[in-house]
């Protein structure tokens, strides 16, 4: 049997409200993302994302699909997703889930690591039982209302990357050469042009590669490819306007999308949920 961590001792861990769903979302940090879910049955559907997902359980039975396999975490558990894995996600009994999730970016997690060259750690077993990267978690979980100060910030990106170093085991397939500086600059190009049409040919350019070539050094240093990238980029920025209760119907304009349906599909391919759905949940933390 796991053992389960004693969470009642931490005052930022709220307990889940009977027949209460809502999402919480976190002041948005550079190169992280913090939320706490509360629901009931399965509630996303198969998505993904182009990030480290990194999760604690506090109430219920968190269940989801991954790379082929039905998975199961109770509280005190640590749930480890890599970027890009499809998974979807529900609540395995009638009393409902809480549980609190960082997304992080793997350009902020590849400066915690050893060398910078590395490869990024891959975790083959997505639930695991760790006390000490529970606790790591907790810390800037544990107080979502808050902004994360930078200093707290470095030092859990670096022992979030030594946790995830120690147990990955396999790690990503890397290129014969590092094209690390000339990626980065592919990745700050797509950060200053999320909210329009980006072409191969301007990346070609900047990388000074084909761009198959190019796709297969993006993925190995980032976890994923330049147009995961660029859609992801849109997508947090919806986010944040959704957040600020601005309207569906002008967010896709604002943040690059070709038009509503070109939004609303990639947000569920994303996230699992509708964007209505997700405003909505996000609205009821008022009440």
């Amino acid at each position: 049997m796991k053992e389960a961590v004693d969470q009642s001792t931490d005052p930022g861990i709220e307990r889940l409200c009977k027949k209460h769903e809502r999402f919480i979302a976190a002041p948005t940090s550079n190169g992280i993302e913090r939320i706490e879910a509360r629901f009931y049955g399965n509630m996303f559907s198969p998505h993904r994302h182009d990030t480290y997902a990194l999760g604690i359980t506090m109430q219920g039975v968190q269940t989801f699909n991954y790379r082929g396999e039905f998975r199961a975490s109770n509280p005190g558990n640590v749930i480890i997703l890599h970027p890009d894995e499809i998974h979807d996600g529900g609540a395995g009994t009638e009393d409902g889930l809480q549980y609190r999730m960082l997304y992080l970016e793997p350009a902020l997690l590849r400066g915690g690591l050893d060398h910078e060259s590395d490869p990024l750690p891959f975790v083959g077993e997505p639930v695991i039982n760790d006390r000490v990267l529970w606790s790591v978690l907790a810390s800037v979980l544990g107080e979502l209302d808050c902004d994360v100060d930078p200093m707290l910030r470095d030092q859990f990106v670096a022992d979030i990357a030594q946790r995830l170093s120690l147990h990955g085991k396999t790690p990503l397939k890397q290129p014969r050469f590092n094209a690390a500086a000339r990626m980065d600059q592919v990745r700050a190009f797509l950060e200053d042009n999320f909210d329009r049409p980006v072409q191969s040919d301007e990346l070609e350019q900047i990388a000074d590669m084909d761009r198959y070539r190019l796709i297969r050094h993006f993925r190995a240093r980032f976890g994923t490819t330049p147009y995961r990238y660029l859609m992801m980029r849109r997508l947090q920025k919806a986010r944040a306007l959704m957040v600020l209760g601005q309207p569906l119907a002008g967010i896709a304009a604002e943040t690059g999308f070709s038009d509503q349906s070109h939004f609303n599909r990639h947000f569920r391919q994303t996230y699992g949920v509708t964007p209505g759905r997700w405003a909505g949940l996000i609205a009821k933390r008022a009440h």
